[in-house]
């Protein structure tokens, strides 16, 4: 047992140094503004998505307690790209596995976890989707790798080359190397819980700004203290926001929240798209719009500096949902007038009352 966990260690260390380090993009503003906005471009990871580091930890984390062992199944509740990587993961070491998903998951998220060697086992209603994991796991005796309860404590906020360290490192040769605001959207709440505990650690002046998209808890719980709050209704935004509010959500480490319109997030992929050529999913969207705003406010406030959010994910795997004005149609999405507002600041720097 412990020589196979000596080697599944080793696999996985060797497939993150096989891997360089993730891009900054500069997003163009007017140079005139003095405020610079960067997408770190988690897209380019082997499997596609920001998630391939929490796949990572949360893998390493459940062999070193002594969870997984060789022919361990390893089971995930996921809209969809924590699972992707999962898959990866486990066939690189041999295991099998089986993602828990609502049905509504997008058909591209499904064939990358097929191709991987995963199974998807579907439910209808996204919440059933946690106890539904716990049953299987119990059933066949595997490992329930829990992603919304362990991501905030599986991955080493100080160092270790996490997300947080990286960005900071790239930062260094910018014009403003210590961001003012860094955005980030909230799934499990450890993406948030990383930056925000690591920018304390270092002491740096940075603020950790979450945006959430409709129907999700974690505004709500942000802003009542509430850490039952639930709305019980899934997110059109897959990869963040959630009907109950996840054991890895931080509030303490968040300076400030943002709700997120849908309409204005699946816009925001379109003028990324449009002004960099970057094809981002809708989370990024959130991530985007958020950022916007914020710079706006910097530009009223006439404070210079730099902000920080991420890409996510690519837009491929959106092809036949975000991107598809028929979807879009059949949600009652219009997104002409987010499209307008953020072209508006664009132009001018600020954002409409």
């Amino acid at each position: 047992m412990r020589a196979w966990v000596r080697e599944a260690v080793r696999r996985i260390e060797a497939d993150a140094n096989r891997s360089a380090d993730t891009h900054l993009h500069v997003f163009p503003l007017p140079q005139e503004w003095g405020v610079d906005l960067y997408l770190k471009d988690e897209s380019v990871h082997p499997t596609g998505s920001l998630k391939h580091r929490l796949a990572r930890s949360l893998l390493l984390y459940g062999l070193v307690n002594g969870q997984i062992g060789p022919g361990t199944t390893l089971i995930e509740a996921s809209s969809g790209s924590t699972a992707v990587s999962e898959a990866y993961f486990a066939r690189m070491l041999g295991l099998p596995f089986v993602a828990v998903m609502p049905r509504k998951t997008s058909r591209e998220k499904v064939a990358l976890i097929e191709f991987y060697g995963g199974k998807c086992h579907f439910v209808d209603i996204a919440p059933d989707m946690y106890g539904e994991a716990e049953r299987l796991a119990a059933e066949v005796g595997g490992h329930y790798l829990d992603q919304f309860t362990y991501a905030e404590r599986a991955t080493d906020w100080r160092g270790n080359n996490n997300i947080a360290e990286s960005v900071f490192a790239q930062m260094r040769s910018e014009r403003h190397p210590v961001p003012a605001w860094i955005v980030v959207g909230a799934g499990t709440g450890g993406t948030s819980a990383t930056f925000g505990r690591h920018v304390r650690y270092r002491r740096h002046t940075t603020r950790i700004a979450v945006v959430d998209p409709e129907n999700s808890s974690f505004y709500g719980a942000w802003e009542t203290g509430a850490m039952d709050y639930s709305t019980g209704m899934p997110s059109r935004i897959e990869g963040i926001g959630r009907p109950r509010v996840e054991p890895s959500f931080v509030p303490g480490v968040i300076d400030e929240m943002l709700r997120i319109p849908d309409a204005g997030s699946l816009a925001a992929i379109r003028v990324l798209r449009e002004h960099t050529g970057h094809w981002a999913g809708g989370s990024t969207g959130t991530n985007l719009y958020g950022a916007f705003q914020l710079i706006a406010r910097m530009l009223a406030e006439g404070q210079a500096g730099s902000v920080v959010t991420l890409l996510c994910d690519g837009g491929e795997r959106y092809a036949n949902t975000y991107y598809n004005d028929e979807w879009l149609a059949e949600q009652g999405l219009d997104l002409g007038p987010q499209l307008a507002l953020m072209e508006e600041f664009l132009r001018t720097g600020r954002w409409p009352k």
